[in-house]
């Protein structure tokens, strides 16, 4: 190309982008000069969009810091230890119902944790609340974002559950058993185990995410043979007792001290055979109720050492 028409191929290419963009005009990369910019607006132009980017600048920063306080609000959130249940003078405990710890007797509430609740009301001078839910990721969620300040379950102490939960003394020691009916000459669709190695290849339910799930599981490597774990939501233990009483189902792991108020009532229900070791259980807080934790404490030792609790 000569130098001539070199110089027109720049000239034009400098237009066409002086075209395109109509803004500023822009030297041709391929001179050997700098590339200089020259605004074309004129000043009180330029003097508007300048505020406006300003103003849009405080804009995005006021949102910014916004949003980052709305997160860390949501993260740490208001303390709600024993001072301020205190100051609103209301403890909010929720459980499950069930035949041995809460439950319902001509009209009137009944059970050791109620007994347990009310002991606390009278000790602490708190009002407290009872809640009943038997979903137990949901009584969790209640605790971490403080519409609970107690989960009143008996629920295992195991360093798993202790990554996310502060646990009182324990309470009771109980196990998880295996609950089936007993043979019957009629009955020719159930086998009746005798030993956690006739659990091969058996299904067995139990009530969704459970602890004893990870027994099974555990158990099902010590065997060598698989174990199909049907996890059930939204129901209970007794529920589950009267499924294999009824014959919808054969197998159900429920606690022991449970299948044994209930299998009072219903003698063809076998729970002779245990899943898993003895576990100390108690109730949950959050880690960040210390002090709440330390009274119960107090109040849990002493209504244990009472005639209620001994009864």
């Amino acid at each position: 190309m000569s130098r001539i028409s070199g110089d027109m191929h720049r000239r034009q290419t400098c237009l066409l982008f002086q075209d395109n963009l109509k803004i500023f005009p822009i030297c041709n990369v391929f001179d050997n000069f700098p590339l200089y910019l020259y605004p074309s607006l004129p000043s009180n132009l330029m003097i508007m969009n300048t505020k406006k980017l300003l103003f849009l600048l405080v804009i995005l920063l006021g949102l910014t810091v916004l949003t980052m306080f709305l997160l860390y609000s949501a993260k740490h959130g208001h303390t709600r230890d024993l001072p301020e249940i205190m100051k609103h003078k209301t403890l909010n405990v929720v459980t499950e119902l069930n035949p041995v710890d809460y439950f319902v007797s001509e009209d009137t509430i009944a059970g050791f944790r109620y007994e347990l609740c009310k002991y606390i009301g009278k000790r602490s001078g708190l009002t407290v609340q009872i809640f009943s839910e038997s979903n137990f990721d949901l009584c969790i969620k209640g605790l971490q974002n403080k519409t609970y300040d107690v989960i009143a379950r008996n629920i295992p102490i195991t360093n798993e559950n202790k990554k996310y939960l502060a646990f009182t003394t324990p309470i009771t020691i109980s196990n998880q058993v295996l609950v089936q009916r007993k043979p019957e000459k009629e009955d020719t669709t159930q086998i009746f185990i005798c030993n956690q190695i006739d659990l091969a290849d058996k299904t067995v339910y139990v009530i969704k995410n459970s602890t004893v799930v990870l027994r099974l599981k555990n158990l099902s490597e010590e065997i060598a043979e698989p174990i199909h774990i049907q996890e059930i939501p939204d129901n209970s233990p007794e529920n589950l007792i009267y499924m294999v009483c009824s014959k919808e189902i054969d197998y159900a792991v429920v606690d022991k001290a449970i299948a044994k108020k209930i299998a009072a009532q219903l003698p063809e229900i076998d729970y002779s055979m245990d899943i898993g070791f003895n576990q100390l259980q108690a109730w949950a807080l959050r880690p960040s109720s210390p002090h709440l934790l330390d009274s119960l404490n107090v109040w849990i030792t002493d209504f244990v050492n009472t005639s209620t609790f001994l009864k």
